[in-house]
């Protein structure tokens, strides 16, 4: 596989971070986050929307990186390496989570829903496996 069927896989990646930026955006009125926090106390409600923001834009900063510079992610640096080794196991490390932590009862029900859940774990295994690939060939890994 060569660096530039690699950029071009995390450029697609680059896009998914976007399109999952902006569900973020909406996800806060579908889960009804302003009701739902509103149960906390102010500095758990706080840390909470502290919490969030952080991942939003962590997301959003890895859809830029990934868009508009994957050149830096596969110029075959340690810091190339370790950057996509991060990014592969923060999406790794979320799929293990939607499985194994997050109360299913608990999830919205429906089509919509259902399709959503879907379509944002086949994101987070492509997202797992492009930056994991990139990191795999920083680290020497050719063909």
């Amino acid at each position: 596989m060569t660096a530039e069927t690699i950029q071009l896989l995390l450029r697609i990646a680059g896009i998914g971070h976007f399109a999952l930026v902006v569900a973020c955006l909406i996800l806060p009125r579908l889960l009804n986050w302003k009701a739902e926090t509103a149960k906390l106390g102010p500095l758990t409600r706080e840390i909470f929307w502290t919490y969030a923001s952080y991942i939003f834009v962590t997301n959003a900063s890895f859809g830029a990186l990934a868009c508009f510079a994957p050149q830096w992610l596969t110029d075959g640096s340690g810091l190339a390496a370790a950057v996509s080794a991060f990014i592969a196991l923060w999406w790794g490390a979320r799929i293990v989570i939607q499985f194994t932590y997050y109360e299913r009862k608990a999830a919205p029900q429906g089509p919509f829903f259902v399709f959503a859940e879907v379509a944002i774990v086949l994101g987070f295994v492509f997202f797992t496996a492009a930056f994991g690939l990139a990191c795999w060939f920083n680290l020497g890994g050719r063909p």
